[in-house]
């Protein structure tokens, strides 16, 4: 029989998409309920959106937020961060366990303001947690337990996999499966176009494009087979898919990619550093 656990409340200061889709996914995961949440943020619109997207209610005082919640989302800018750390500090109780998902945002720099007391996670998510399927990263700090831990696990593995990372890996992370969703859907964009311009409808293009990106990766974490070889699968003599891999070697998507990863984990480290 499955563990029952009971609703967890869930506050988020910053109600932005990344703050929006991890609701929304908690919810949908039963991890808690509408009821059990409740976000600030400082822009109007986005917790008029917020509210719309999750039916959990926002509010415009940080303190509010702290009142009401255990688990303490912090999803603000990394510009932000510490201006809000300060601002903080001076109400959080033991109660809360403080998960931060702003990018390069290290767990010395929270420590540095929040002191070495505090329950301190350090987490990476991406935003297909709005349809159960993020990949996540996460590590602790401060006064932080294991169960901490697990609770951290339970809440990004409702959405998503979940991963512990030692912390001097989470700004790679970023680069990946942070910034990845953006990488991927202009592969996908690519392809549909591609489809269109051999004649397919532009519809039936994007659906046939995003499946395929879809069951590629399906099978690349089902069967645990190396890509290299799935592609050498498919790739016949003489055939069709040599061409165009062929044409993708010609053009550098290989070398693009691994750019793109390594430029948004280095501007992680950036932003991190308050550059």
């Amino acid at each position: 029989m499955d563990e029952i656990h009971e609703p967890q409340r869930v506050g988020f200061i910053g109600a932005g998409k990344m703050a929006t889709a991890l609701a929304r996914g908690l919810c949908q995961a039963r991890f808690t309920t509408p009821q059990d949440i409740v976000a600030s943020d400082v822009i109007a619109l986005a917790r008029e959106q917020f509210t719309a997207q999750t039916g959990a209610a926002v509010v415009e005082s940080n303190d509010e937020v702290l009142r009401r919640s255990d688990v303490l989302v912090l999803a603000v800018k990394p510009q932000h961060f510490r201006n809000l750390l300060t601002e903080l500090e001076p109400q959080l109780g033991p109660r809360h366990l403080i998960v931060s998902i702003a990018a390069g945002i290290s767990l010395s720099t929270m420590i540095d303001t929040l002191g070495a007391q505090r329950r301190l996670v350090r987490v990476m998510p991406n935003t297909p947690c709005l349809v159960g399927s993020s990949a996540s990263a996460y590590c602790l700090g401060g006064a932080a337990t294991a169960d901490d831990g697990r609770l951290v696990e339970r809440l990004l593995g409702a959405v998503g996999l979940a991963i512990a990372l030692p912390e001097s890996l989470l700004d790679a992370v970023t680069g990946l499966s942070g910034s990845g969703p953006a990488f991927v859907c202009l592969v996908i964009e690519a392809l549909a176009d591609g489809g269109v311009k051999a004649g397919l409808p532009r519809d039936v293009s994007l659906k046939l494009a995003a499946q395929t990106v879809m069951g590629t990766a399906k099978m690349v974490l089902e069967t645990g087979q190396h890509p290299a070889a799935l592609k050498d699968a498919v790739a016949s003599p003489g055939g069709t898919t040599i061409a165009g891999l062929h044409e993708l070697e010609r053009g550098g998507l290989r070398n693009a990619l691994m750019n793109a990863v390594e430029a948004a984990a280095l501007r992680s480290r950036e932003l991190g550093a308050g550059k």
